[in-house]
């Protein structure tokens, strides 16, 4: 009843058929630790996966993009009693973009939501330099840097910010998910204080070229989507299961086909 007043339907069958085909594959199971998690090589794959966007969510820099946003608004000559409340407004940007991604990520998909938000704010951090390495010569370019803070927050607001959250709950079964969303916290606050620590640092190492190390972290974790993470979207647990299965568990052998373990249990017999 509670399941139909959520969902606006009465018709539930298909998504009580998963729910009870996962309890049921999960049966005699208890909640795993966090350190569990390490020491299970049938979820290495997973772990790996949100390891990598959990910390990415922090070290793609889209927090320090605040930090720049008051000298970048006043350089483009706005007002300094206004300057608070254009900043106000570029939280308001994430904050509409996350809710936005998740009114969308069943139609457009998790990996091309997460893809395109990090390649784009890799773009717009190339840009983002170049206007501030420029910022007193041209006298356009604090109006180029002032786009690239906004076009950099809705870029992560619509892909990494509303689709990393979602995964554990699709990766991770019943008895593992909340030692995963543990991880998965423990890293985002760990990383949120390293970048704030690090980030004067950054500064005033590299100059107008600080956002450097985001770029990279953006390059970097595009990458690992575009060939590792699977796709998610309309796949019951137990066919996304099975994928991080094959990857978890394959082992080439001299005929440069791919084993899965009943195989290798089989040949190691």
């Amino acid at each position: 009843a509670a399941l139909q007043k959520l969902r606006g339907t009465r018709d539930l069958s298909a998504e009580l058929e998963e729910m009870l085909a996962e309890q049921a594959a999960v049966k005699g199971q208890r909640a795993k630790n966090p350190w569990e998690l390490f020491q299970n090589p049938s979820l290495r794959w997973q772990l790996v996966s949100i390891i990598v966007l959990s910390s990415a969510m922090q070290l793609c820099g889209n927090d320090s993009m605040y930090f720049y946003a008051a000298y970048v608004f006043q350089e483009a000559g706005i007002p300094q009693d206004k300057i608070p409340y254009v900043v106000i407004g570029t939280g308001s940007c994430e904050l509409i973009t996350s809710v936005t991604c998740n009114m969308i990520i069943d139609y457009a998909g998790r990996r091309p939501l997460l893809l395109g938000g990090y390649i784009f704010m890799a773009g717009w951090a190339i840009v983002f330099m170049v206007a501030l390495s420029q910022q007193t010569q041209i006298s356009w370019m604090p109006y180029l840097s002032m786009a690239c803070i906004f076009a950099y927050i809705l870029s992560f607001g619509i892909g990494p910010a509303g689709v990393t959250g979602v995964l554990p709950t699709e990766v991770f079964d019943q008895m593992s998910r909340p030692a995963a969303y543990m991880i998965c916290g423990s890293l985002l606050w760990f990383n949120l204080f390293l970048v704030g620590t690090a980030f004067p640092f950054i500064v005033k190492s590299l100059a107008h070229f600080c956002y450097m190390p985001f770029l990279v972290v953006c390059v970097c974790t595009a990458l690992y989507v575009g060939f590792f993470l699977p796709e998610t979207k309309g796949k019951s647990f137990l066919e996304i299961s099975e994928e991080f299965k094959k990857r978890n568990f394959k082992t080439k052998t001299h005929t440069g086909f791919y084993k899965g373990p009943e195989e290798i249990k089989t040949t190691t017999l």
